[in-house]
């Protein structure tokens, strides 16, 4: 009985708000349309796919796991594994406090026409394509660019940037801190603005400095979003682009610079080996998706806060 009610509540309560669930439709199929329906392709990393022949039409693999085994079993496997996760590591360590400084920072400019320039000129980077980026990065550090200019004109000997395996590395993730730092931290801004003033008031009242408002107020206020941030970037661990990476990338620095990314765009995709790289990006979810877990279980059992 109680049931029957609940469901008829529900039920009169949705159509009361039916414009609202209008609003939401588009946004489901678009989720359905681009989000799970092209999960029905994962079958092609269990199988021998032919163009020709489709998806369903494609004889299965034999044995199942082959191309994830053919994965596993070269030798540049291990090495694109262990570049991958160490280069996105490193991003997360030096690239996820920037964002979060910065906004901190950032909140503490008073004029307040000072503070929306340095915002807009920070996040302009973002929306530069990753080919100007990678020339930008050519200009200044290639062996005539501005920086062996610099170097050579104080009478010391060009490095080469580009082309030695110990500079990928920094190159690729400085450029990335400087490309979103400005983009990423507008979550925290935006955090940091629903701050009830009473805090700060508060706080000077009491003398409080402004470091110590920051540390005391600031930090603490905005840290359940810098967790889940966090969450959804460890989540994220795997996915580095094969772009950048790829543009980067050439005859002296691949024992640093080739990624899985980079490995099955060239192994799977230029060679029209559809079902090895299926597999191998399914291999990569599957990774994401286990670090997601684990690392919201463990968020949810220390701080109590998580996505789910």
């Amino acid at each position: 009985m109680e049931s029957g009610k609940q469901r008829k509540w529900t039920l009169g309560k949705v159509l009361r708000s039916w414009q609202l669930y209008v609003l939401l439709l588009p946004a489901l199929v678009w989720l359905l349309l681009f989000a799970y329906y092209p999960m029905y392709g994962l079958l092609i990393a269990f199988k021998d796919f032919k163009g020709k022949m489709g998806i369903m039409g494609s004889p299965w693999a034999d044995p199942i796991f082959k191309h994830f085994e053919a994965f596993f079993s070269t030798s540049i496997a291990v090495n694109a594994i262990w570049n991958t996760v160490s280069i996105s590591l490193l991003t997360l360590v030096v690239g996820f406090p920037v964002p979060v400084v910065f906004a901190l920072l950032l909140n503490q400019i008073q004029n307040s026409r000072i503070r929306r320039s340095v915002q807009t000129i920070s996040y302009a980077p973002y929306f530069l394509s990753t080919v100007v980026i990678v020339s930008i990065i050519s200009m200044l550090f290639s062996a005539n660019g501005l920086v062996n200019g610099l170097i050579t004109a104080t009478g010391s000997k060009e490095i080469f940037f580009t082309s030695l395996p110990e500079w990928f590395r920094p190159l690729y993730i400085g450029s990335s801190v400087w490309q979103t730092m400005g983009f990423n931290a507008i979550i925290y801004i935006a955090a940091l603005v629903g701050i009830s003033p009473e805090y700060y008031e508060a706080a000077i009242v009491d003398g409080a400095t402004r470091f110590q408002r920051i540390m005391r107020i600031d930090l603490p206020l905005i840290m359940p979003t810098v967790i889940l941030m966090l969450i959804l970037n460890v989540g994220n661990i795997m996915n580095v682009g094969y772009e950048k990476a790829f543009l980067m990338q050439n005859s002296m620095n691949t024992t640093v610079s080739e990624l899985i990314s980079t490995y099955v765009y060239k192994v799977g995709l230029q060679q029209a080996q559809y079902s090895f790289a299926t597999a191998v990006g399914l291999f990569n979810s599957v990774v994401n998706f286990i670090l997601l877990l684990i690392v919201n279980l463990v968020s949810k059992r220390f701080s109590d806060i998580s996505i789910f």
